[in-house]
């Protein structure tokens, strides 16, 4: 142990042998260094109490081998109880295909606030589609999901319960790499009426899922079949109807969605913006805004390039509906490009007018990378008049999926070619 500092914050170093006995005495500012090798008796992390700017830390090592966490049966490997600022980093979960999830807030738990997952490998929990990469099951404030790559599960990340209770609040989802699903990559369930004892609770707050790619390849179903386990890529539910949370939104943006063979690349309703994404599947749907288990309130579909067998954009939403569903900027290519919502200044068309627009519209790529070249602009990306008023209010929405300037009145999600770009 390395005691550091006025406060006493300690680094502790430890390994497979040991690491257990250390953790009941992490507290506010500590750092727990575990060394390379095999951990076979998981992560249980109860009670403990890290302070915003002294967080407990408990990291592996960022290169070379890694700390890797196996499976075991009857326990999740990373246990999450009653917990606030926690930060994981630079650890392998192996899932060894067992019936257990990899990172799970308990359902027992009061709570587990303000924690950090980061740069993490989460693989091989694919015992069925309810074996979970990351899960929250309690009251779930101001989560950092960053740089992970999760491969191989049941669904990717599943958070609150499904009968809308143990909302998910204030997250950040960045950076991730999802791919190899039996269900959802991403499910963040619908939300009654918030807590009271939730920090923040009266507050209106954004979830922002940004930079992710969300990857369910597979072969499409023959003719009149369904596709087992078929789940959306993300599937987002709404914020309370009324009251606390009732204004909060979702912010998706500059994701890379990529095939799905069964379902939609991306299902929401409630409040959410949805820009500067790419959109490519050979499968039924790109995007749908619907109800779910209430209805798509106030919308904005920004700037987004999609090209689909099927369907492009569709919106859904009942008769009366006094909120705003606005579809612009967007360049999208399918069977049927665009339906519902306030449509304006779209460019749309079919495969065929694809070709004309898009770097390679000819194919449907396996790898990020090749959809990122295929989805990029032929030439100088096209421009409509755009009203500022709806962009106001939108984080980088003057950067496209790229990172790049945005060129003023550009529509879709990337603003130059791949060869023009630094």
């Amino acid at each position: 142990m390395l005691a550091t500092g006025a406060t006493q914050a300690a680094d502790y170093h430890a390994g497979p042998e040991d690491y257990r006995a250390i953790l009941p005495r992490l507290a506010a500012g500590d750092r727990l260094l575990l060394r390379a090798g095999d951990y076979l008796r998981g992560l249980p992390l109860h009670g403990l109490q890290g302070e915003a700017a002294r967080p407990i830390v408990i990291e592996g090592p960022a290169e070379g081998p890694r700390a890797r966490f196996l499976a075991r049966r009857g326990a999740n490997t990373v246990s999450l109880v009653d917990v606030r600022h926690i930060v994981l980093r630079n650890l392998q979960l192996d899932g060894r295909n067992l019936p257990v999830d990899a990172v799970k807030a308990e359902g027992h738990a009061r709570f587990a606030h303000f924690v950090s997952l980061e740069n993490l490998h989460i693989h091989d929990h694919a015992a069925s589609q309810q074996s979970v990469g990351i899960s929250s099951k309690c009251p779930a404030h101001g989560w950092i999901v960053r740089g992970n790559r999760i491969e191989r599960v049941g669904t990717g990340m599943y958070f609150g319960d499904s009968d809308g209770s143990d909302p998910f609040v204030a997250g950040l989802i960045e950076g991730n790499h999802v791919t190899d699903t039996l269900g959802y990559s991403l499910q963040i369930k619908h939300q009654k009426a918030r807590p009271a004892d939730l920090p923040e609770a009266d507050t209106s707050h954004d979830t922002v899922i940004r930079r992710n790619v969300f990857a369910k390849p597979g072969p499409a179903p023959a003719a009149g079949e369904k596709t087992p386990n078929a789940r959306p890529n993300v599937l987002l539910g709404h914020f309370p109807t009324s009251g606390a949370g009732s204004e909060d939104r979702y912010l998706v943006y500059a994701n890379l969605f990529l095939h799905n063979p069964g379902e939609s690349l991306l299902q929401g309703e409630g409040n959410l913006a949805v820009y500067s994404n790419l959109f490519l599947t050979d499968g039924p749907d790109a995007v749908r805004i619907q109800p779910h288990n209430d209805v798509p309130r106030e919308v904005r579909v920004l700037f987004n390039t999609v090209l689909a067998a099927g369907n492009g954009v569709t919106v859904l939403e009942p008769e009366h509906n006094p909120h705003t569903q606005l579809v612009a900027g967007n360049l999208v290519f399918a069977a049927g490009p665009l339906r519902g919502g306030t449509q304006r200044e779209n460019l749309t068309g079919n495969r065929a007018a694809a070709a004309r627009h898009l770097a390679q519209a000819d194919a449907y790529p396996a790898t990020p990378e090749a959809a990122a070249r295929a989805l990029a602009p032929r030439g100088t990306a096209p421009t409509r008049r755009l009203d500022p008023a709806w962009l106001a209010d939108l984080p980088d929405i003057d950067r496209d999926f790229a990172g790049l300037p945005r060129a003023k009145n550009a529509i879709g999600a990337l603003a130059t070619p791949m060869h023009r770009r630094p």
